[in-house]
């Protein structure tokens, strides 16, 4: 029946027939082009860090509250966990096909609020960082001195505040993380026998460094309300905030009741060096930092992979 409606009228037939290839041209430049289908169920990550404490300190104090409370979240398949010995703590909670992975991290962002609470009060400094994670690793950039000019730190440190935001900029880019040396951080290394003489604790040092190195606001001279006289006002700058070996070397840790004081250097050695010393990188035997930069959550790998710089070549 169908068949014989249009047979027996042919510029229908026709007109129809060409309006197909016409809307069929159109999506075939529209569609998006990628080596396999968005089958990969939506990821969130959970991560954060507490610094100076073990694997399984990490486990008791921070694992356990988060993940009690986010077990169970809508919509979540299963979730998994690490805790390393460097005090880092990562929580992957994978959601079923086709669930809106915005509305996801909200649910999980929540849940982890409810947390924060219970976890140490250095992890609710460092901060619990909640985001979307792919499992689509874009590309490999690898930074490096050939005639080995400069160490894994600079070219980790370069890489965080030069190329991590450029990268993270480009259309299709969700996530860079920078593997190497870490960033620059002033290193205390204590000496427990000097402690001991001096009848000090780690945690001596710990508040003396906090006390005396913290932003603080020193206020205005001349502001409102003030006499006629007064013709300016001004704001009270201050050296604050310390950024070199000899002012932490500097700091007072402790004063005896004779007016003799104790400096950090008298009971520990300073030095500008790694946030953490767990990962080292090397290209040909050259000292190096190397960038993964992950696919966002949706997007075509194929455009993004356009805007993704080139990889490097070996000199």
């Amino acid at each position: 029946m169908i068949s014989k409606f249009f047979i027996e009228r042919p510029v229908l037939a026709n007109v129809l027939a060409i309006l197909m290839v016409v809307i069929g041209a159109v999506c075939l430049l529209r569609l998006p082009v990628a080596q396999y289908p968005n089958v990969v169920p939506p990821t969130i990550s959970v991560t954060t860090r507490y610094p100076g404490a073990g694997a399984r300190a990490v486990v008791d104090t921070v694992a356990l509250p988060i993940e009690q409370q986010v077990n169970g979240v809508d919509g979540m398949i299963y979730m998994q966990s690490y805790s390393a010995s460097d005090g880092s703590y990562s929580l992957t909670v994978t959601f079923k096909i086709g669930m809106d992975i915005n509305f996801a991290q909200v649910l999980v962002q929540n849940r982890v609020s409810s947390a924060l609470a219970q976890l140490p009060q250095a992890v609710q400094a460092q901060g619990v960082t909640v985001q979307q994670k792919s499992t689509a690793i874009l590309h490999f950039v690898t930074l490096t001195s050939p005639d080995g000019r400069y160490n894994s730190l600079f070219l980790a440190n370069y890489a965080t505040i030069n190329l991590q935001p450029e990268l993270a900029r480009l259309p299709g880019v969700g996530q860079v993380n920078i593997f190497g040396a870490g960033q620059y951080s002033m290193r205390v290394w204590l000496d427990p026998n000097k402690l001991y003489a001096r009848s000090l604790t780690t945690q001596d040092v710990v508040d003396a460094l906090k006390g005396q190195n913290q932003q603080v606001t020193a206020g205005q001279l001349g502001m409102p309300p003030a006499p006629s006289t007064q013709p300016f006002q001004y704001t009270l700058d201050i050296a604050t905030r310390l950024d070199d070996v000899s002012q932490f070397e500097n700091i007072v840790v402790k004063t005896e009741s004779n007016g003799q004081m104790t400096y950090l250097r008298d009971v520990a050695r300073v030095e500008l060096g790694a946030e953490v010393y767990g990962f080292s990188s090397n290209y040909n035997g050259h000292p190096a930092t190397a960038a993964v930069i992950r696919l966002a959550p949706g997007a075509n790998v194929v455009d993004a992979r356009h805007q993704a710089p080139e990889p490097p070549q070996q000199r």
